[in-house]
């Protein structure tokens, strides 16, 4: 049985309740209640409820050394999962889905996250107080082409302030090992930047894990990088917690298997050409 050392969040309840509704197996080591393990056992089609003493703030939740996946449990997200899924939908309209989900997975991955600035404005009526994003600490948004492309491609829409960063990495057939082929990163990222790495399918981990590299490499720590991803499976999401704790993953949804040639399965499959018709 795989153990696999992350936690994966589907909700929080509004009660002493830590919930994970969806019917993923994983076996989960969590060290935030009584400072003791509370194990989840990898059984099928099951649902888990474990009752605790923590508080109903998520935040407590949030560990310095464990990577967290959150899989939104919002109906458009599962309606948008869908519509990629359908090996029937037409590479317009799988594009444009692409993008929805994108946007909504960067507005939930956003929460607690941006800066902002406080100050007073003018209304109609009377002067109000009001908080705005901070123009000066923009978003870093790196989408792995090219089907990242796709998924990033309302993250101007959504976030008032991005900065947006080319990375082409292509996948060897055979091997399965990523290669750089197009590299517009800046030679250091400023101190305390946000950064959202945009990769639609978290397969065998490979290419998301060689992007997270390079990223480090120019001076961000792990708990500064969040992961949006369409699709992921759990070998991607086990190499990930390995070599970045502290990272955030928000994925569409999680399927179990990855195939010898390294494709998810269901899945939806290949994101690029699906999203350009190429």
């Amino acid at each position: 049985m795989m153990e696999l050392k992350f936690l994966t969040i589907s909700t929080i309840t509004p009660t002493n309740t830590l919930a994970f509704p969806h019917h993923r197996r994983f076996c989960i080591n969590n060290r935030h209640f009584n400072n003791n393990f509370i194990n989840f056992k990898r059984r099928r089609f099951d649902s888990y409820s474990v009752k605790c003493t923590a508080t109903t703030n998520p935040k407590p939740l949030i560990s310095d050394d464990r990577m967290l996946v959150f899989v939104p449990p919002h109906p458009l997200i599962k309606h948008w999962v869908s519509v990629l899924r359908n090996e029937e939908t037409p590479c317009p309209v799988f594009k444009n889905a692409m993008g929805e989900l994108g946007r909504l997975l960067m507005y939930e991955a956003s929460r607690d996250w941006l800066p902002t600035i406080q100050g007073d404005i003018q209304t109609p009526m009377a002067v109000a107080k009001v908080e705005f994003i901070d123009p000066r600490e923009p978003v870093m948004v790196i989408p792995i082409l090219r089907a990242g492309l796709a998924l990033a491609e309302h993250a101007a829409s959504i976030l008032p302030a991005t900065k947006t960063y080319h990375l082409g990495l292509s996948r060897d057939e055979e091997t399965l090992q990523p290669t750089v082929y197009l590299n517009k990163l800046p030679d250091k990222f400023p101190e305390g930047a946000r950064i959202l790495v945009v990769d639609p399918m978290l397969a065998t981990g490979g290419t998301v894990i060689k992007a997270i590299d390079l990223i480090k490499e120019r001076g961000v720590g792990n708990k500064q990088i969040k992961v949006i991803s369409a699709v992921a499976a759990p070998p991607a999401l086990q190499k990930l917690s390995e070599k970045c704790p502290g990272l955030h993953v928000y994925t569409g949804t999680i399927d179990e298997i990855v195939n010898d040639k390294g494709f998810i399965i269901p899945g939806l499959g290949d994101a690029g050409d699906r999203s350009y018709g190429t």
